[in-house]
């Protein structure tokens, strides 16, 4: 169904925006970030998918990894923060999305 694919398309295949938005409050764990994706943007995926676009995200220089803290008796845990470039992002791809949600209004004639 197109509904489907579109929703599949503008959340677990743009991950980045999600991760930078929740990014913006605070540093986070790739665990902690997965738990906020499925219960602030009902989002469900392997929680090995946010290791993988973490580390993209790291590679193109929108997030930044800390040290890895110990938290008694758990495992280091590494946490990531956004960067400049990743805000800078973020805030393209926001204007973005409400630029085309926009455009397609207007062609429509719709208000949503």
């Amino acid at each position: 169904m197109a509904i489907v694919r579109l929703r599949k398309k503008l959340t677990n295949e743009n991950l980045w925006i999600y991760i930078l938005t929740l990014l913006m409050e605070r540093p986070m764990y790739a665990y902690e970030i997965h738990k906020h994706l499925k219960e602030r943007f009902a989002i469900s995926i392997p929680t090995v998918t946010v290791y993988i676009v973490l580390y993209k995200m790291s590679r193109e220089g929108l997030v930044s990894k800390s040290d890895r803290v110990s938290v008694s008796g758990r495992p280091e845990r590494t946490y990531y923060k956004i960067t400049e470039k990743g805000l800078q992002t973020l805030s393209e791809g926001l204007r973005f999305i409400k630029k085309m949600v926009e455009t397609l209004e207007k062609e429509a004639n719709l208000s949503l």
